[in-house]
Formats: C-alpha cells, structure tokens, sequence
C-alpha cells in the first residue's frame, strides 16, 4: 500500500507560459559543452587535450576528490575548446559533435544478480556517478560514502516547471531500471504526487510516497524529512527523475545516453512548448524563433530555483526547464520596489 504524507504549508505560484504537453523540434546545433560548476561541489581534473575525439561515455574530467569519479562526454566528436577563467579554473570544456551520435559501449552487469558495487562500478565507469547528489550540503557524491537511503522526487510543482510525466512516458522501462539499479546500493524511497499514483504507485524495488500539498511538496529535502529524516552523522543521496532514467538506460542498452526532454515556459515565450534536447547543448539553438521582442530573461531552471542564462549557455545536466520571463527594469516607476 502507497504511503500518503499531507503537507499544509506552502504556496503554488501561478506564472503565465506553462508549457503545452506538445513537442517542438530543435535543430541539434554542433557545440556541446560540459561545466563543472553544474556538478556541485566537484574540483576538476581535465582529462582531455583540444583536439582529441571522444565518443558519448569518454570522461571529460574527473573529479579531484575522488578520481574514479568522471563525467562523460554527451556526444561524440573532437574536443574544441577547454576554456578557463581567472586562476585557471575550469569553465567548461567544449565538443564540436558528429552529425551521428557514436558511443562507447559498457560491460553491465545483470540487475538480478549484481552486487552493490558492480552497480557502484558501472554507473563510474560510465560517467554519470556525478549526478548523484549527496545530502547534508548538496554536493556531488563519492564512491567511499555510506548512504542511509537514496531519495528521488519523482515530480516538480516549482512555477513554470517540467512535468515529469511528460517526459517519463516511453522512459518507463529505463525509469524502472535505474530504480532497480540503485535499490542494489541502499533503499529507495520515491516522492510522488497524487496524479502520478496511477503511472508510478507500482514501482518495484521502492518505497513510494504521495506528497499532498502546495509548493515546495515536490522539493526532495522537504521529503526526506517528512519520510526518513536525516540525523547528525548520516548522509542521504538523492538522484534527479531523469539521472533515475540515465542509470536505466545504461543497464538496459549498455550506453551513457544523455537525451532528455526540456520545457522551454515563460510569458515570453512563443507557443511554450517541449523540446526533445541532450545535455551540454546549446540554449541558443532551443530557443531560437521562439522569444517575444522586448527585454528578457533567460533561466535555465525555474523562475524560483534556476539560474540566469544566455544564448550562449547550455543546458545543465539538471535543466528540466528553460524559462524566458520579462526582465522588468524597463518599467519607469516612482520609488521602485520601496513605493508604499
């Protein structure tokens, strides 16, 4: 039987320009781009030279930290730029992509019989231990740490936010696999809203919980404490939805796929709409014929979490959403913000 948690506080923000469940083809671009600043936490090691090719799955860095952690190129194709800012930290590093996508294939193991760490083993090897966050503090997280559970939210009420379902629906047997995958590491406990119940209230090898309530009932901390709270010495991990369906596609076709689908909202945004993208690609091209005239602003996430983003940003391996919004200080007004 689902548990049911009703939360009483809070508050849903209602914004204009929520996306349509309706998709919008993107060209594809051939810049992608990987930044260690959207892997919190991580001090970079580069560990490619201008140049060399890649396929999807090569690592690009590696964590300092912990080296065995790596994080895998989106896309194949030759290293174009590894760009550096003050004191020589790494800004990001840049792929100039094949017209068709060529991946580097893992040895995975069978999800029936396979151990802890051959899970452990082969989400590093394919580059994508990184995208598992680890609570206290929020940073990316390290083979050596010793989970009390894995938390995943599996919906988003912030405003203006991707709909999870939308971008679930033919992911259904990754989504299962990813679970199953990390439930061989600790236990899994999966946030729910009532609406999901039908699609995810039989997930295997997971506690399932429905969050009743306003915004922020789909933040995960809010979860955990609500579910299993945290004490003073332990440490949770918790994986974004779409990180869930990265694990599962790796254990079910041996890949580091790293396609996803976006919402690109906002009141300034022509037909809000989905888009069907990869991470590392440019925003540039996503958003390209689909802004209203006028001065914007561009964020890569939501109005209320995300952060603020150009044209010539990419998106993040956490982006759901892009949101294009006014920027607001065009409007000419007596005392601004402090007017009585």
């Amino acid at each position: 039987m689902v548990k049911a948690v009703k939360l009483r506080k809070g508050l849903d923000i209602r914004l204009r320009g929520v996306a349509a469940l309706t998709d919008t083809e993107v060209a594809r671009g051939r810049t992608f781009s990987l930044s260690p600043d959207d892997f919190p936490g991580v001090v970079p090691k580069v560990t490619v030279k201008e140049g060399s090719r890649v396929l999807a799955g090569d690592p690009l860095f590696v964590n300092k930290h912990a080296t065995e952690v790596s994080f895998a190129s989106p896309v194949s194709g030759v290293v174009t730029a590894v760009e550096r800012g003050e004191r020589r930290k790494v800004l990001s590093i840049k792929v100039e992509a094949d017209d068709i996508n060529e991946y580097r294939m893992f040895d995975v193991p069978d999800l029936q019989s396979a151990t802890a760490e051959d899970v452990k083993d082969a989400i590093l090897k394919a580059g994508l231990f990184g995208y598992i966050t680890q609570l206290p503090y929020a940073v990316c997280t390290t083979p050596d740490a010793n989970p009390k559970a894995i938390f995943v939210s599996a919906f988003r009420d912030m405003p203006l936010a991707a709909d999870f379902m939308y971008e679930l629906a033919g992911e259904e047997q990754s989504f299962q696999a990813g679970i199953t995958a990390l439930s061989k590491i600790n236990d899994v406990y999966i946030g729910i809203s009532k609406q999901e119940e039908t699609t995810l209230g039989n997930v295997k090898d997971a506690t399932v919980t429905i969050f009743q309530g306003k915004c922020p009932a789909g933040n995960v901390g809010v979860q955990i404490n609500h579910t299993l709270p945290v004490n003073k010495g332990e440490t949770v991990w918790t994986a974004d939805p779409m990180t869930v369906i990265f694990i599962g596609r790796l254990f079910l076709t041996g890949k580091t796929d790293l396609r996803r689908k976006i919402a690109v909202a906002g009141s300034e945004v022509i037909n809000p709409s989905y888009s069907s993208v990869t991470v590392g690609q440019n925003i540039g091209e996503i958003v390209k014929g689909r802004i209203k005239d006028g001065n914007v602003r561009i964020i890569k996430g939501n109005p209320l979490t995300g952060v603020r983003a150009c044209k010539k940003c990419h998106i993040g391996p956490f982006t759901s959403e892009i949101t294009v919004i006014p920027e607001g200080d065009d409007a000419d007004e007596m005392l601004g913000w402090i007017m009585p």
